[in-house]
């Protein structure tokens, strides 16, 4: 069973939070999706990983989802002080955390700062993402991955185009990716993120540096790799993947191909059972 929670995470700031509860002995999992999504995402994977007896927790990071909105915060270190924050009031002892894009990179830099409060971190197609490598000036990085508006769109529009662009995405991938917007009273949606919240995200990915954290990063790292068949994003990531290798006594990869960046939308099986299989076999102990 599903409980759903707001949790307070900062004065007048309540985030929502879906649980499902395991078994204690089982190491329970944390799941953080990536900028401009919602928990949804996550939803094949966390009923898997609870079939499989794990406690898992799924949260909307602040304008985000189910979440509030409120005026400020839109950076990395709230962002760390919110997960931790949900973390404590979740009473988990050290799960594993589990971040995708943005998210991973949240968990990663939650891993560094506090290596006690996880047992392991895993990063699906994120964790290490550096966009000043591609992105030399943050105006590059602005004209390149400023979102298009889609308040244009009806929810019917929205899923036709989800539904044609991602043929092989699993029932009900529309409706999770739908739950990242408002409906308006016009009939149109509008991002549960504003465009102006968005960028500030966007600004705080572009000035994160998580290659200067791998020296110091003790806790199990896992980056979980989707290959789109893009060669230059394959190659940054690649990049990534040796530095971890090379800075880490404790680190794992795996590349799932073909995949689409939200992978664990796509592929819920697949992503599920990678992460059971390291909780399994020790990696994360």
């Amino acid at each position: 069973m599903t409980q759903i929670e707001r949790l307070e995470v900062a004065p007048g700031v309540r985030l929502h939070v879906e649980r499902r509860d395991g078994d204690p002995a089982r190491p329970a999992f944390v799941l953080v999706h990536g900028l401009a999504s919602n928990l949804r995402l996550w939803d094949g994977v966390a009923e898997r990983l609870h079939a499989a007896g794990h406690s898992v927790v799924a949260l909307d990071q602040r304008g985000h989802g189910r979440s509030d909105g409120p005026a400020g915060g839109y950076d990395l270190d709230t962002a760390v002080a919110d997960l931790l924050a949900v973390i404590g009031s979740a009473g988990l002892p050290r799960p594993i955390l589990a971040g995708q894009s943005w998210g991973g990179n949240v968990v990663v830099e939650l891993g560094w700062r506090r290596p006690d409060i996880s047992r392991g971190l895993v990063g699906v197609d994120g964790g290490l993402i550096e966009l000043t490598e591609d992105f030399p000036s943050w105006e590059a990085c602005l004209a390149a991955l400023t979102p298009p508006r889609l308040d244009q769109l009806t929810a019917a529009a929205l899923c036709d185009r989800v539904r044609a662009a991602n043929p092989d995405f699993p029932p009900g991938a529309e409706e999770a990716i739908l739950a990242c917007f408002h409906l308006r009273p016009d009939g149109l949606i509008e991002p549960r993120l504003t465009r102006e919240r968005h960028l500030q995200l966007l600004r705080a990915l572009w000035e994160h540096r998580p290659s200067t954290r791998l020296a110091g990063l003790t806790v199990p790292l896992f980056l979980l790799f989707a290959d789109s068949g893009d060669a230059a994003r394959r190659e940054g990531k690649r990049r990534a993947e040796r530095r971890a290798r090379a800075a880490l006594s404790h680190f794992r990869s795996h590349w799932v191909s073909p995949a689409h960046h939200d992978v664990h939308l796509q592929q819920p099986d697949r992503v599920a059972a990678l992460l059971q299989e390291a909780a399994a076999d020790g990696f994360f102990a």
